[in-house]
């Protein structure tokens, strides 16, 4: 079973700056789709960014798209940052990392952003914005 460990949440200011990390316990091969999620209180889970393996493409929701950037960390292949600018009270929420089973890139483009798509979680780091 492979645990997925998040750090790096905090409170900032609008308009500041957190990285966040997800760590996993182990590498799996199969394990190609790592991604973010977040959920604020009352609200259902969303996709923030995704990231197929193996040279594939990154993936962004609306309202973070050109302030955060997902990346792999290169150490492992289960591993990932999530750079976060610009932050705006709207991104307040826990965020979670996830981890999925790869089949292509294309198949990745149409799911990545479902919960579904993900087998493994982490159990989150909050991200507090406040002005």
């Amino acid at each position: 079973q492979v645990r997925l460990v998040e750090s790096g949440g905090g409170s900032v200011q609008v308009g500041g700056s957190l990285r966040l990390s997800c760590a996993a316990s182990e590498n799996t091969i199969s394990s190609k789709c790592l991604a973010w999620f977040r959920q604020a209180p009352g609200k259902s889970r969303e996709a923030v960014a995704g990231i197929y393996t193996d040279g594939g493409s990154a993936y962004y929701a609306d309202s973070v798209r050109g302030r955060f950037t997902i990346s792999q960390d290169n150490a492992s292949n289960t591993g990932s940052f999530l750079q976060m600018n610009s932050l705006k009270s709207e991104d307040t929420a826990m965020y979670y990392c996830a981890l999925a089973p790869g089949y292509g890139n294309s198949w990745y483009r149409d799911v990545w952003d479902r919960v579904p798509t993900y087998n493994y979680w982490g159990q989150g780091t909050q991200v507090t914005v406040s002005s």
